[in-house]
């Protein structure tokens, strides 16, 4: 029996090792000129149609600016390397290891200008990176395209009349400069980034893509490339109607959930004759009908999406249909709102979970934003009143400035800070919980219910008037009057 259990115990161990060893077959080392401290991240799409990110690995920056990464592929796929709000993108391919750099970087670009609208990429640099290598054969092929559209940019221009001609000789020119390697994702990824090229430049019909890409051919979920390509085809062809059916009659179907009319319809199209091909355009069309509130109505989209996802038996799309959902309803009324916990004014720390059972109507500010201090002004004008006649309603202000001293003297050592008697959190560098909630501008509001759930889609500001008409305020109910009386 000791025999046995130590060959268990064994067996067991093995099995482990083997599992990590699986599940970590890339390794990126990088060094940061000036990030010693922060976090930095590694995420990846979990699929070209959803292009939700996922996390594959965290680590903080050491003081001798180093920090390592590890990832999980069996196919080379994109992946983000993310510090703060400032990121890279970039291939890996599974059993490689990576070397890079990031020079010194301005940090504080973002209190100057929102990098949401305006990105600024991480300066991000490759380190003993050997010929050939993936990341230098896309970065070889990408220079002699813009090279060659530049130069000759007025017969690609969308202002004037593309000339195919020109398109023709591009691709020679990428044939004698970019031939093909024994890297079959690279060949893939030049075949499909100029198919997408010739089909947005109207060279080439749908009809003929779908012939020469599509028919035939087994569809490549796994290639990011090749499921960009098959988005691309394919945006708006369904959801906004098709030459056959008007966008009106397939939101009849898709409201009155009559998934099997809805599916069989669309196969009366000839390039949607295939079952697979048809189900994957149908899951992309409701995706892009969520948005579509003219013809389409939201739960009943997600409802559909529900019931494909059942119904099918393609495991892909299953797999698709329920994170295209996930996609849609994370920032929708009804779902339910991360935890946090973060310093107040006193560095004593306070959690949103402490506040359930109350209305919480958070705003994101910046102290030295003039539209953060005209909404904190509003907010101060209507707090006592609102207070006084709801126990229930707890006003939160996180500020996001990076210093903590910025919130610090405004609540302590000027006189309006006395008025702004409220609980005043710092998100203490938290940017993974400002990209959860959502916030991309300054100043950013969200009202969360009673039981802890996002109340609305998008929050309106005090200045609209909504602190006067909220939801936690009494509702107001007419007298009965008797039949006669009336």
């Amino acid at each position: 029996m000791n025999r046995l259990l130590k060959y268990m115990i064994v067996a067991l161990l093995t099995a482990m090792t083997a599992t990590a060893v699986a599940q970590t077959n890339i390794t990126i080392h990088g060094e940061v000129v000036n990030g010693a401290g922060k976090d930095v991240y590694l995420y990846r799409y979990t699929d070209m149609l959803t292009m939700t990110e996922v996390e594959v690995d965290h680590a903080v920056i050491g003081e001798n600016r180093t920090f390592e990464l590890k990832g999980y592929a069996n196919y080379p796929v994109m992946m983000t390397l993310q510090i703060e709000n400032y990121s890279q993108s970039f291939f890996v391919e599974p059993g490689r290891d990576y070397e890079v750099y990031v020079p010194r970087f301005d940090w504080n670009m973002d209190e100057q200008r929102n990098v949401y609208l305006a990105p600024e990429a991480l300066p991000l640099e490759f380190v003993n990176m050997p010929k050939g290598e993936l990341n230098g054969l896309i970065t070889d092929f990408e220079a002699v395209v813009a090279h060659y559209i530049d130069s000759l940019r007025m017969f690609f221009d969308c202002r004037f009349r593309p000339q195919k001609r020109y398109f023709d000789s591009l691709e020679a020119e990428v044939a004698r400069r970019c031939p093909d390697t024994k890297n079959e994702f690279f060949n893939r990824y030049k075949r499909y980034q100029l198919a997408s090229m010739r089909y947005g430049l109207h060279f080439a019909t749908r009809r003929q893509m779908v012939d020469r890409y599509i028919k035939g051919q087994p569809i490549l979920y796994y290639d990011d490339n090749y499921m960009s390509f098959f988005t691309t085809l394919f945006a708006n062809s369904v959801s906004k109607g098709t030459n056959k059916i008007p966008a009106w009659q397939l939101g009849d179907w898709v409201n009155g959930l009559k998934v099997k009319v809805f599916l069989d319809s669309l196969g009366t199209d000839t390039l949607l004759r295939n079952e697979r091909v048809r189900e994957l355009v149908a899951l992309q069309a409701l995706q892009e009908a969520y948005y579509l509130p003219r013809y389409y109505e939201g739960g009943k989209v997600v409802q559909m999406l529900e019931m494909i996802g059942k119904r099918s038996k393609f495991p892909e799309h299953k797999v698709l249909s329920d994170r295209i959902v996930a996609s849609l309803t994370r920032q929708e009324p009804g779902a339910t709102m991360e935890d946090f916990t973060l310093p107040d004014v006193d560095k004593k720390m306070v959690s949103l979970e402490g506040m359930k059972g109350k209305w919480v109507y958070l705003s994101f500010v910046r102290v030295g934003s003039p539209n953060s201090m005209g909404e904190i002004e509003t907010l101060a004008h209507f707090k006592d009143s609102i207070y006084a006649k709801n126990k229930n309603v707890e006003f939160v202000t996180i500020c996001c400035d990076r210093e903590f001293q910025k919130m610090y003297h405004l609540l302590k050592n000027t006189k309006k800070g006395q008025h702004y008697n409220w609980t005043w959190l710092h998100f203490n560098g938290n940017y993974k919980l400002l990209e959860h909630y959502g916030v991309v501008s300054y100043p950013w509001f969200i009202l969360i219910n009673p039981e802890g759930q996002l109340q609305y889609t998008v929050t309106p500001s005090p200045a609209s008037g909504f602190l006067l008409h909220a939801p936690w305020q009494p509702k107001q109910q007419a007298e009965e009057k008797p039949f006669f009386l009336r």
